[in-house]
């Protein structure tokens, strides 16, 4: 069983940088492939970003390619969500989610765990 945990979310402006983390407790995440996924309010979730076991890949939506990088540090079981030049339409809840699978990284349906999510807000 894993369980995640987001942090780091908040109210930042337009411009600026916020970083988020994802901890897991049981199971190490290295046995996973690792998203993030955001919701705003009225509006479906969607693919952020995500990485697969080893790190040496990684999958962006177009919207935030360029200004967010995701990492993972597997010894700390540990996922980052680097977001920099932030824009209002980057506010949302952001969840992380943990998949056995590789094959859709972008699809929700590819996870099997989810945490609770941190909230961010960009101010204009």
């Amino acid at each position: 069983q894993v369980q995640l945990v987001e942090s780091g979310g908040g109210l930042v402006q337009a411009g600026g940088s916020l970083r988020i983390s994802c901890a897991s407790s049981g199971r190490t995440i290295s046995s996973y492939a690792m998203g993030w996924f955001r919701q705003a309010p009225g509006k479906e979730r969607e693919f952020v970003a995500a990485i697969r076991r080893g790190g040496g890949l990684t999958r962006y939506a177009d919207s935030v390619k360029d200004r967010f990088t995701i990492s993972r540090d597997n010894a700390n079981n540990t996922v980052y969500l680097q977001m920099n030049s932030l824009k209002a339409e980057d506010t949302a809840v952001y969840y992380c989610a943990a998949g056995a699978t590789e094959w859709f990284l972008r699809s929700a349906s590819n996870y099997d765990y989810w945490g609770q999510g941190t909230q961010v807000t960009v101010s204009s």
